[in-house]
C-alpha cells in the first residue's frame, strides 16, 4: 500500500486544481526566498514539497496545533485567503492541520480529542496565534472548560517548535497596550510566557498585523528541507525576514536621501510618490521584509499602496509594554504619544508649551529691566566689586592702579583709575543715548 505521495501524483493533483509546473516551481523560489536559502535550492525545496511528510498523501503527515489566544483570528485569514487554486493553497492543504478553532471542519468534544491525541503521539508543530492572558490565573480567556494557558502549556511541552504567529503572539500586540483594563487582564507573549512557567520548547517569534503568509510557509519548508528550525535572531525572530529595516528595501528611499517628503494626504508630493516619513512612516525603526516578500501574491503592499508604514513587526518578546500599538500611535503622527499617567501628549505639545514658558520668563525679566530703571542708565557702578573687595591683593581688587586702554587707531593709552571709571560712564551713557535715539527717543 502506498503510505507517500509520489511526484507524478503530485503532479497530477496540481492539474487538477489547474496549477502548472511552471507556477508550482515559481512558488518554489518565492519559498526559498522567504526561507533564506540560494535559489540553487528551488529544485530541493520542490522536492521536499512533493515527497516530504507535507507532500505525504496519507499516513505520514506532518501535525500541525493551530490554537487561538487572545486574537482577532486576523493572522489565521490571512493565512487562509489566498488565492484558489494557488500553488500555495495545495501545499497547505496537504498538512495534517489536527486541531484549529477557525479553519477545522470539527468542533467541540471531538476537536480537543484530536488536539489531545495529537500531543500524546508528539512530533508535530504549535501555531500560536493571539496574546497569552495571565489575568485572573488564566482565566480571562477559557477554552472547553480549561484556562487559556493551560491549553498552551499542553500543547508547548510536547511540541518540537512553537511558532507565536502574529504581534499579539509575540508579545501581547494590542491586547498589552494601555487601557483601562490591561493591567488586570495581564496580556504577554508566548515565549515570556513559557520561559515563567519553565518551558524550554523552541519558540520562533513572527510578528506582524496580521504577518505574511509566506513567511510560515518558509518556517514550514525550513523544518521540512533543512530538517532544523530557521536562523533566529536576539529576539527569536527568523534572522532572513527581520535583520533588515523596511526602510532599507522600501522602493520611496531614494525620495528620502533627496529630502523630498509627503507632509499631507492628496497633495501633490503624494501624487509623485514621496517618502512618507514626515506623515508617521515608522519604516526606519522597524524590521521586516515587507518590502521584498509583498503581499497579495507579491502585486504590492503597504508603502507602496500610499499607506505610512504603521510598525506591525516592532515587536519585542521580553517586554509586552514594548509593543507596536504603544511605540507607534498615534500612526499618522511624526512621534509617539509621550504617557504621564493616564495623560498623553505629543512631544511637539511640550516643546510648544516649554518655549511659551522661556518667552514668556525673557519677557517678565525685560518689563522688570524696564521698571527698575536700569534701562535709563541710572544704576550706579559700584565703586569696587564686593567679590573683589574680599580678596584684597588679587588681580582683579586694586581699582586703583593705572589702566591701558588700545584704541581704535591701533594706539594705546593710560588712564589713571579714576579717568578710566570717568570713561567707562561716559561711553555706557552714550551708547544709551544712541540707543534711544535708533527707537525714537523712548
Amino acid at each position: 500500500m502506498e503510505k507517500e505521495a509520489t511526484y507524478s501524483e503530485l503532479e497530477k493533483m496540481l492539474e487538477a486544481r489547474g496549477v502548472t509546473r511552471r507556477s508550482f516551481m515559481k512558488l518554489c523560489g518565492a519559498v526559498a526566498a522567504a526561507a533564506g536559502v540560494s535559489s540553487l535550492t528551488v529544485a530541493q525545496v520542490a522536492s521536499a514539497l512533493e515527497q516530504s511528510v507535507i507532500g505525504a498523501k496519507e499516513g505520514n503527515l506532518y501535525p500541525v496545533i493551530w490554537i487561538e489566544g487572545a486574537s482577532c483570528t486576523g493572522c489565521t485569514e490571512a493565512f487562509a485567503q489566498i488565492d484558489e487554486p494557488d500553488p500555495a493553497t495545495v501545499v497547505l492543504e496537504l498538512i495534517s492541520l489536527n486541531y484549529s478553532e477557525t479553519l477545522s471542519a470539527a468542533a467541540g468534544y471531538s476537536m480537543e480529542e484530536a488536539k489531545e491525541q495529537t500531543i500524546e503521539a508528539g512530533n508535530y508543530i504549535l501555531v500560536y496565534e493571539g496574546a497569552v492572558l495571565e489575568g485572573w490565573d488564566g482565566q480571562a480567556l477559557r477554552v472547553a472548560d480549561k484556562p487559556g494557558t493551560e491549553h498552551l502549556v499542553e500543547a508547548a511541552k510536547n511540541a518540537n517548535a512553537v511558532v507565536a504567529l502574529g504581534s499579539c503572539a509575540t508579545n501581547g500586540g494590542w491586547m498589552a497596550a494601555h487601557s483601562a483594563v490591561s493591567a488586570e487582564v495581564g496580556a504577554t507573549g508566548v515565549q515570556k510566557y513559557l520561559k515563567e512557567v519553565g518551558i524550554d520548547t523552541p519558540v520562533i517569534n513572527v510578528p506582524g498585523c496580521p504577518p505574511n503568509p509566506e513567511w510560515l510557509v518558509a518556517i514550514l519548508v525550513d523544518v521540512v528541507l533543512l530538517k532544523v528550525l530557521p536562523e533566529l535572531n536576539a529576539e527569536n525572530k527568523p534572522a532572513v525576514i527581520f535583520n533588515q529595516t523596511i526602510h532599507d528595501n522600501c522602493q520611496r528611499r531614494g525620495h528620502f536621501e533627496n529630502g523630498e517628503f509627503v507632509y499631507q494626504f492628496g497633495s501633490e508630493e503624494e501624487k509623485k510618490g514621496y517618502c512618507l516619513y514626515a506623515v508617521g512612516c515608522r519604516g526606519p525603526q522597524t524590521k521586516s521584509n515587507c518590502g521584498v516578500v509583498r503581499y497579495n501574491h507579491r502585486r504590492s503592499w503597504c508603502v507602496e499602496a500610499g499607506a505610512p508604514c504603521i510598525g506591525c513587526c516592532e515587536a519585542n518578546p521580553n517586554d509586552p509594554g514594548d509593543n507596536w500599538v504603544e511605540v507607534n500611535t498615534p500612526f499618522f503622527k511624526r512621534h509617539r504619544d509621550l504617557r504621564i499617567g493616564d495623560w498623553m501628549v505629543q512631544p511637539e505639545t511640550i516643546a510648544v508649551g516649554l518655549t511659551a514658558i522661556v518667552a514668556a520668563g525673557i519677557a517678565v525679566h525685560g518689563f522688570g529691566i524696564k521698571a527698575s530703571g536700569r534701562m535709563k542708565g541710572k544704576v550706579k557702578f559700584e565703586a569696587k566689586r564686593a567679590v573683589d573687595a574680599k580678596r584684597p591683593g588679587t588681580s582683579g581688587a586694586d581699582y586703583d592702579q593705572e589702566k591701558t586702554i588700545l584704541n581704535a587707531d591701533g594706539t594705546t593709552t593710560t588712564l589713571s583709575a579714576e579717568e578710566f571709571q570717568q570713561k567707562m560712564e561716559a561711553d555706557y551713557q552714550a551708547k544709551v543715548e544712541e540707543l534711544k535715539n535708533r527707537k525714537g527717543g523712548n
